[in-house]
């Protein structure tokens, strides 16, 4: 198989069988696909992947969702409810490195995609099943969306206001995370192929990701017994670790131990703090925590949060100013991470070659190589954009 490779990336050779669809099989489809792996994304027929249909926006007839994880694929339309698209399936999967599936449980098998019939007829098959709570037992009959999982499992709890609704957060988090667990897992698994030649099947489902995610508040729950629950901005362990009301805006203070209070306080002009011994450690910072931040407040209330932020920052503590998404990305244009890539649209290729400023918008890849940087080769494919191009490379025109 050949993909649309203009850089070598660490992952160059490697092919992807992307039968995965919606959000976390898809999004870690395209961190393979960022470091060189040609994923070849198969779709119905007619309809294709959900989050085509997720929107507004759209973007030139295609959902912002959808246009956000799926680059540096190639994309077909094969109706696997057909003999023919099942064939078809069943040859891509044979040849493939990866296979990745979110399938209700099951369904994969019914296709004659399933791990078993792959690896027998491909014992190197990384294979990679995606799903919201298992692929055994009662968790196995249960759909899986990223919602659903940030209230059964316990994320919305501890997100909101301190006696207020639980609140989700304002991105499909759990997917993402059980995306990023998922490559990580086709990357160990890869690796470990290279010592026995042969792979295996490995899953990842939401709730697991999930409570593993869930770090100190699922730490706290598991070693004491003791339910976390929502505090707003606050944090249970530091303080003070949250937000506070300059004279205009929200400011995020972040200070992460004792040295780091004594000088916001000086910064601040209220050094004595860092003397009181109510303030002087953590310990009591928490337990005082009410009194300590009428304190901050009253004086933060004085000046603007950008005269804050300078004094602030120069005095070493960790500090910003609550940004819209906007912001957000002015400030890593202003700092030079460069956070927006174009990739070329069908058509679009000597326009790029030409260095002109043209196609599809998209958030640049976080991980940096020195020597095989991740790539942005292509736009997410239109539906069944290369279906011709893999049917001939797998001899089936």
């Amino acid at each position: 198989m050949t993909g649309p490779s203009a850089k070598s990336g660490p992952l160059d050779g490697i092919l992807v069988a992307d039968f995965s669809r919606v959000v976390a099989g898809p999004y870690a489809t395209m961190l393979l696909g960022d470091l060189g792996a040609d994923v070849i994304k198969v779709e119905r027929p007619g309809a294709g992947d959900d989050t085509r249909g997720f929107g507004p926006p759209f973007v030139d007839g295609e959902s912002a969702y959808y246009l956000s994880i799926n680059r540096n694929k190639r994309g077909v339309a094969w109706d696997l409810g057909t003999d023919d698209g099942r064939r078809k399936a069943k040859l891509l999967a044979e040849r493939a490195d990866v296979v990745v599936e979110n399938f209700r449980p099951g369904t994969a098998a019914r296709f004659g995609i399933g791990y078993d019939e792959i690896s027998a007829a491909n014992e190197r098959v990384l294979y990679c099943s995606v799903s919201g709570f298992g692929t055994s037992g009662e968790g196995a009959k249960l759909p899986g969306y990223d919602f659903l999982l940030q209230g059964v499992g316990g994320l919305m709890s501890i997100t909101g206001d301190e006696g207020g609704q639980p609140r989700k957060v304002g991105v499909a988090v759990v997917d993402v995370l059980t995306a990023q667990f998922a490559a990580h897992a086709i990357l160990a698994g890869l690796y470990e192929r290279e010592r026995s030649g042969v792979g295996q099947h490995v899953e990842v489902n939401l709730l697991s990701s999930l409570l593993s995610a869930l770090i100190n508040q699922a730490a706290t729950y598991v070693t004491t017994g003791v339910v976390p629950r929502a505090m707003g901005n606050r944090h249970p362990s530091i303080a003070p670790y949250e937000t506070v009301s300059a004279a205009d805006r929200l400011l995020v203070v972040a200070v992460g131990n004792d040295g780091q209070f004594a000088a916001l306080a000086s910064a601040v002009g209220l050094g004595w703090m860092a003397a009181d011994e109510r303030f002087a450690r953590n310990a009591g910072r928490v337990e005082h925590r009410d009194v300590m931040l009428a304190i901050l407040q009253e004086e933060l209330h004085g000046r603007t949060a950008a005269e804050w932020l300078e004094l602030i920052q120069a005095a070493g503590v960790p500090c910003g100013i609550v940004n819209d998404v906007a912001e957000a990305f002015a400030l890593a244009e202003r700092l030079g991470l460069e956070p927006v890539v174009r990739l070329p649209r069908s058509g679009e290729a000597s326009a790029a070659a030409a260095g002109e400023p043209s196609g599809e918008a998209q958030v640049r890849n976080p991980m940096g190589f020195s020597r095989t940087p991740a790539s942005y080769r292509s736009a997410p494919p239109m539906l069944g954009e290369h279906t011709r191009e893999v049917e001939d490379e797998l001899g089936l025109a």
